[in-house]
């Protein structure tokens, strides 16, 4: 899927006039009916099906709000099948540039990734009293990297306890495994299935608190799809499975190198020591060679997660020690409304204790962004087939940061970005 751009100077984008704000839409019946017709296909070679387990009284085309696990494009096309009535679907900004249109023809309600959105809670709220519509949202926000939850916002409990609103679960399984973000758009072939469940009826949400609320859906979203898939002895026979896979495992466990990981084929290898792994068709990672008498980490991880789990305990320990630091080229981006997604030029992006700061277009960009603007921070890999991304801004501007290419700097930010909010916050 690409997007529209156009070219501009800093100096024009930032003269544009915003979006206009706009209630919600109740979604077309044409287009609800061509989504699921054209999601049918996708599904079929799959061999979808739906779990239904206690809902709770919560009826079918009753509205509520759906809650669902976020691993790749497919799960839009697993929602059209799984929800029944009509509903409205949470989307980031960028899905609206170009088509705004289409997009609220077919019920999306705009908002910006991992920031506080008052506007959000007042359109979810119009949608399931005024359009008796139900609300679709992946409250991970962004597709996981390795397969397990990415990190959740602890204003959701409190939102869903004001709300009052019946939740509905839809957990995914074998999605993340049929296009996984790293993999650069290549759809495998796999069964994939989702559960469906009433999280939270109306009477539940009264009787517990926010917090209450926030470890129960956390206790929902505790998945390991690899862990899945070798339980499963579901097979993933594609030659490519690992291509991309560097993006995610960017330190070698061996020698603790970071950014000479090189991955194509089954393979990935670490250009700097040599070691090399195979992702098997079963989700393992396979050591080749012979075993090292030391390495930097614990272990030779045969579990992604549990590789991308030591990166993180790595970053955190660079931050705690001061050591931690990015500073890349980038080619930037920005979005201020739904026309266009705008090229403004390069800069230099930097992430340190103190937040974010971003700087180019000559000299007249110079933005901050302090680390507990966000518990996290939007980053994609090929995004819009453009490439690698890291986004910052605020409710005036959104800025879209493209490393080169032969930095794999993407997961790691992110990791970071999600660790100094908590040391900053638990120091506040």
């Amino acid at each position: 899927m690409k997007i529209k751009t156009k070219t501009l100077s800093y100096e024009e984008v930032i003269a544009l006039p915003h979006a206009h704000i706009r209630n919600p839409r109740k979604p077309s019946p044409i287009l609800r009916a061509l989504i699921k017709f054209l999601a049918s296909s996708e599904l079929k070679k799959a061999d979808f099906s739906v779990n239904v387990g206690d809902m709770k009284g919560v009826g079918e085309k009753q509205p509520a709000l759906y809650l669902m696990n976020h691993s790749c494009f497919t799960d839009l096309m697993i929602a059209s099948h799984v929800i029944k009535g009509p509903y409205n679907i949470v989307a980031t900004t960028d899905a609206f540039v170009g088509k705004e249109s289409l997009m609220r023809a077919i019920g999306c309600i705009s908002t910006r990734k991992f920031r506080p959105d008052i506007k959000l809670i007042k359109d979810i709220s119009y949608a399931i009293t005024e359009l008796k519509t139900s609300v679709l949202m992946f409250p991970e926000a962004g597709y996981s990297f390795d397969g397990t939850t990415t990190t959740l916002p602890d204003s959701l409990g409190k939102m869903i306890k004001l709300s009052g609103y019946p939740v509905v679960m839809i957990l995914s399984h074998g999605a993340f495994l049929h296009d996984p973000l790293y993999n650069g758009l290549r759809l495998r072939k796999c069964k994939i299935t989702a559960d469906k469940y009433t999280l939270f009826s109306t009477e539940e949400i009264k009787e517990l608190t926010a917090d209450q609320i926030n470890e129960k859906i956390r206790e929902a979203f505790s998945f390991d799809n690899l862990k899945e898939q070798f339980e499963t002895g579901t097979c993933i026979t594609e030659s490519t499975r690992a291509e991309g896979l560097s993006r995610v495992l960017y330190k070698c466990p061996v020698c603790g190198k970071e950014g000479r990981m090189r991955a194509s084929g089954t393979e990935i290898k670490c250009e700097e020591c040599g070691s090399t792994w195979e992702l098997t068709e079963l989700g393992k990672m396979e050591f080749k060679g012979q075993i090292p008498e030391k390495t930097v980490s614990p272990k030779l991880f045969d579990h992604i997660p549990d590789w991308f789990g030591w990166e993180r305990s790595c970053v955190r320990q660079e931050l705690e020690d001061g050591t931690y630091s990015l500073d890349v080229p980038v080619h930037i981006y920005m979005i201020v409304d739904n026309k266009a997604f705008y090229e403004v030029g390069d800069g230099r992006l930097t992430h340190s204790e103190e937040g974010f700061h971003l700087t180019g277009c000559d000299g007249k960009l110079d933005f901050i962004q302090k680390p507990l603007a966000s518990y996290s921070v939007n980053s994609d890999y090929f995004f819009y087939e453009i490439g690698d991304m890291i986004s910052i801004g605020d409710n005036n501007e959104l800025f879209y940061c493209f490393p080169p290419e032969e930095f794999d700097v993407v997961a790691k930010t992110r990791l970071a970005a999600e660790e100094l909010y908590k040391i900053k916050k638990n120091h506040r």
